[in-house]
C-alpha cells in the first residue's frame, strides 16, 4: 500500500512539475515571440463561438429550475413567490453561471483540444515541429490558452443573461409574478461586486481548463488508446479542479469583500 501511495505521490509531483514548466514556457513565449493571431482566432471560434448554444441552453433551463424551486419554496414559507429575481440572479452571477459554463466548455472544447494535441503527439507531428525549429508551446498551447481565457468569461455573460431569461419565463408565466418585479429584484440587489465575483471566477476557470487540457494533450503516450485516456483524464480533472477552485476562490473573494 505504501509503495502504491509513494508512486502516486511521485507521479503527481512529476505532472505538477511538467505542467508548471509548460506554464512558464507559455509566459516566456508570450512576451518573447509574435502571437499566432490566425491560430488564436481559429481556436477562439472553436472554443467560444461553437460552445455558445450549449452554454446558453444549459443556463436557460438552470434558471428555469432555480425560479421554480425558489418560487415554490417562498410560496410554501411566506405564502407568495417573492424575491425570485434576486435568488436566480445571485445564484447565476456569483456561482452557477461561471461553474456551469466552465463545465460545458471543459466537456466540449476541452476534450477536443486534448484529443487534437494528443493525436499530434502520438503521430509525431509535435516532434516534426521541434525539427522545424518551432516550439510546440508557442505554436499550439498559447493560442488555445488565450482562446479559453477570452471565451469563457464572454460565454459566462451570455449564460447569465440566458439563465435570467429562463427564470423570467417561469416567474411570469408559471408563478404569476410581474415581469417588472422580477427584473427590479435583480437590478436592486445585484451590484458590480457580484458581477466582478463571477467574472474573476470565470477567468480562473478558463486558465485552469486551458492548462489541464493542453498539458494532457502535450504529454499523451500510448497511441490511439492513450489519446482516449488523456481526453477522459483532461475532462475529469478539469471538472474536479473547477469545484476545488470554486471553493477557495469563493472564500478568498468573500474575505476581500468582492
Amino acid at each position: 500500500m505504501f509503495k502504491a501511495l509513494g508512486r502516486f505521490v511521485l507521479k503527481s509531483l512529476e505532472q505538477i512539475g511538467q505542467a508548471s514548466s509548460m506554464v512558464y514556457a507559455c509566459i516566456f513565449w508570450f512576451f518573447k515571440s509574435k502571437l499566432e493571431f490566425a491560430q488564436t482566432m481559429q481556436q477562439t471560434v472553436k472554443i467560444g463561438v461553437e460552445s455558445l448554444i450549449v452554454a446558453a441552453l444549459t443556463s436557460l433551463f438552470t434558471g428555469m429550475v432555480l425560479a421554480l424551486q425558489a418560487g415554490t419554496t417562498m410560496q410554501s414559507i411566506l405564502g407568495e413567490p417573492i424575491y425570485i429575481g434576486t435568488l436566480v440572479g445571485f445564484s447565476l452571477v456569483r456561482e452557477l453561471g461561471p461553474v456551469l459554463t466552465a463545465f460545458v466548455v471543459a466537456g466540449r472544447a476541452g476534450a477536443a483540444v486534448t484529443a487534437e494535441i494528443g493525436t499530434m503527439r502520438v503521430t509525431e507531428q509535435i516532434d516534426a515541429l521541434h525539427t522545424l525549429g518551432t516550439d510546440p508551446v508557442r505554436y499550439l498551447v498559447i493560442p488555445r490558452l488565450i482562446a479559453f481565457t477570452v471565451s469563457i468569461p464572454i460565454l459566462t455573460l451570455f449564460a447569465n443573461i440566458s439563465g435570467m431569461f429562463g427564470g423570467y419565463l417561469v416567474s411570469v408565466y408559471g408563478l404569476g409574478v410581474s415581469g417588472h418585479t422580477y427584473f427590479e429584484d435583480i437590478t436592486t440587489f445585484i451590484g458590480a461586486g457580484d458581477l466582478m465575483h463571477g467574472f474573476i471566477k470565470s477567468i480562473a476557470f478558463a486558465f485552469m481548463i486551458g492548462v489541464v487540457c493542453c498539458y494532457k494533450g502535450l504529454y499523451t503516450k500510448g497511441g490511439a488508446e492513450g489519446v482516449g485516456k488523456a481526453t477522459t483524464q483532461a475532462v475529469v480533472v478539469s471538472m474536479v479542479m473547477i469545484l476545488v477552485f470554486d471553493y477557495f476562490l469563493t472564500a478568498i473573494l468573500n474575505a476581500l469583500g468582492i
